[in-house]
Formats: structure tokens, C-alpha cells, sequence
């Protein structure tokens, strides 16, 4: 795992790996990422029928440790029988408060990946949020972790990541979320 406390030597490396994987991104892999979020907005409308936050809220309540298919098969299925299922229960009962009426940032961990992936599917053009996934985490450290733990439930560590993003972006000129999907499709596709 990385420190909690980075350095700043090893936040420029961070910064620089992220850089690195954005510029190895092909122009379809670009073009995609740059979409990723405007069309997670789009599916959140579609299946809340309009109240995209709620839709959001209810993607990114069921969206741990699942693909993005699944993710949006579950949460197209909770929409349609008026019940979440499926995933862990703390997972179903968050996605439930949300439908019920609960404003998904009283429901959701805010200051993490569930709640950051919530804002960015919200409100596609926030300036700030930014996603901090295993895959975010691994490019960051130029290493795929596998099934290892990268302790991203530490809000230092986290926000080390998500600052190294910003950083990243800014120095890109684009938005931090647009840059976390842009190497995050280049990532993936490598994997394969």
C-alpha cells in the first residue's frame, strides 16, 4: 500500500504515472472517457425516470467490487421492482433509503469512492470530484495490484490519490473526472 502520507516526491510520481497513462490513451480511448461520465448521468436519468440524483445515488450505492454491466443491471433492477437487491445489505439498504427519499449525500461515505462517483455521475462537469478506484489507484503506482489490498478506505491515502488526479488534470487542462475515465478506459483495455 502507499504511505498515507506521501511525500511530495512521491506525489509528483503519482501525478506523473497519471499524466503518462492519459498521453498512451488513444484518441478512441479519449474520446470515450471524456463520454464516461456524461453518459452515466444519462443511464441515472433514464432509470429514475429524470431525477438523476437519485439515479446516481442508487448506481454508486451498488457499484462496489461490481463491473459496470452489473452495476447498471442492478440498478436498473432496483428502479423497476421499487427494491434494491443483489449486493451486500449494507450496499441495498443505502440504495433503498435513496429511492425511499434520502438525499443520497446523507446516505453515501462523501469523502470516498462511493460518494465521489455519485457527484461525478451527478454532475458530470464538477470541477473537484474525482473517482479513486483499484484501477485509479494502480495507475498512480505504475502497478496492478491485483487482488491486493490498496487500503483506499483511508481517507489520507484516498485524498492523495485524488489530489495527485487534480494535479494531473490541471496540468492536462481538463477535468479531474475526465481524466481518471480517460485512463481508466486506457487501463482496462490493457488488461485484456
Amino acid at each position: 500500500m502507499i504511505p498515507v502520507k506521501s511525500t511530495e516526491e512521491q506525489r509528483d510520481s503519482y501525478t506523473r504515472a497519471i499524466i503518462e497513462m492519459w498521453h498512451s490513451a488513444t484518441r478512441d480511448q479519449v474520446r470515450r472517457g471524456r463520454m464516461w461520465y456524461p453518459e452515466a448521468h444519462e443511464f441515472a436519468a433514464e432509470i429514475s425516470a429524470g431525477n438523476t440524483h437519485k439515479g446516481a445515488g442508487v448506481v454508486a450505492a451498488l457499484s462496489a467490487n461490481k463491473s459496470w454491466a452489473e452495476n447498471c443491471r442492478l440498478a436498473r433492477k432496483a428502479f423497476s421492482e421499487g427494491t434494491a437487491s443483489g449486493h451486500f445489505s449494507d450496499a441495498v439498504s443505502k440504495a433503498n433509503r435513496i429511492m425511499a427519499g434520502t438525499d443520497p449525500a446523507e446516505v453515501l461515505p462523501m469523502n470516498i469512492k462511493t460518494g465521489c462517483f455519485y457527484v461525478c455521475i451527478a454532475q458530470p462537469d464538477d470541477p473537484e470530484s474525482v473517482v479513486i478506484d483499484r484501477h485509479a489507484h494502480d495507475i498512480a503506482v505504475r502497478e496492478v495490484y491485483g487482488q491486493r489490498e490498496r487500503g483506499l478506505g483511508a481517507i489520507g491515502r484516498y485524498n492523495t490519490l485524488a489530489d495527485c488526479y487534480r494535479r494531473a488534470a490541471h496540468h492536462i487542462g481538463e477535468l479531474p473526472s475526465v481524466v481518471q475515465a480517460v485512463t481508466w478506459v486506457a487501463h482496462i483495455e490493457r488488461q485484456r
